[in-house]
């Protein structure tokens, strides 16, 4: 793996995990940063012997948002032209599962990237916003479409229209997130729940991953059919005959992983 300016990357056994490193900038996210994100997040899905990944920050913040002293000065011709804001879009081509494990501060494209990730684990010290309207724009990484998917319009429309900061506990009570812990307690929670994914038949969760998303991005006909077909396509596989010989002989499965 590449050496890095602006993250860490470590493996816990089968679980990749990726944390944002500008402490001073408050891990403010610009293209170097997001270059790197990218690549690490890659470089764990190619490899076979891990089976979830982590994304995380530092205990006082996940990430405050753009970088904006680098984009303050843009013209609509240049980020038009740049596509500025896509290549945070190369999160959601990961076909592993990824939680985002967020502490402190998760504001603006901190957000942003949280919503891309499958699952969110918050620390009790954690705020989300989308404050971009009080900057003179809006959300530019999917904040405006994924935050209505989530919580439903009414609340998206509260919080995109003002830009507050919803706390973790009331995240987690009109479901933008999955679980909120002490914040002593984050990084062990989301490890031992990457374990577990990790430790699953990885085929199955590879295919659970990709029809779960299907419900954003087609109709529910099309997605059922998405999801009958894989669920048929996983009865050839080793580890669909050993984990249901291993239920009915009453034992721990030993599973291939692929």
């Amino acid at each position: 793996m590449s050496d890095y300016q602006f993250i860490l990357t470590e493996r816990v056994a089968k679980v990749g995990i990726v944390t944002m490193n500008r402490p001073r900038q408050m891990n403010a996210i610009n293209e170097i940063l997001t270059h790197e994100l990218v690549d690490a997040l890659k470089f764990f899905d190619q490899d076979d012997s891990i089976g979830c990944i982590i994304v995380t920050g530092n205990e006082k913040c996940f990430a405050a948002g753009a970088d904006l002293k680098h984009i303050a000065s843009l013209e609509f011709a240049d980020a038009y032209r740049n596509d500025f804001a896509a290549s945070i879009d190369g999160v959601v081509s990961i076909r592993k599962p990824i939680i985002a494990a967020v502490s402190g501060i998760a504001f603006g494209a901190g957000t942003e990237l949280a919503l891309m990730c499958d699952v969110i684990l918050a620390a009790e010290s954690a705020q989300f916003s989308l404050p971009e309207v009080t900057l003179g724009v809006i959300p530019g990484a999917g904040g405006t479409q994924r935050l209505s998917d989530r919580i439903g319009k009414a609340k998206a429309m509260y919080y995109i229209l003002s830009g507050r900061p919803m706390p973790a506990v009331e995240a987690e009570r009109i479901g933008l997130i999955t679980q909120v812990f002490s914040d002593d307690r984050l990084m062990d929670e989301a490890l031992t729940l990457a374990t577990a994914i990790a430790d699953n038949p990885r085929l199955a969760v590879l295919a659970g991953k990709e029809t779960v998303n299907q419900v954003a991005e087609m109709p529910l006909a099309e997605g059922l059919r998405v999801e009958r077909r894989l669920f048929h396509g996983l009865f050839g596989t080793p580890d669909q005959k050993e984990g249901m010989a291993a239920f009915t002989e009453r034992r721990k499965p030993n599973f291939n992983q692929y």
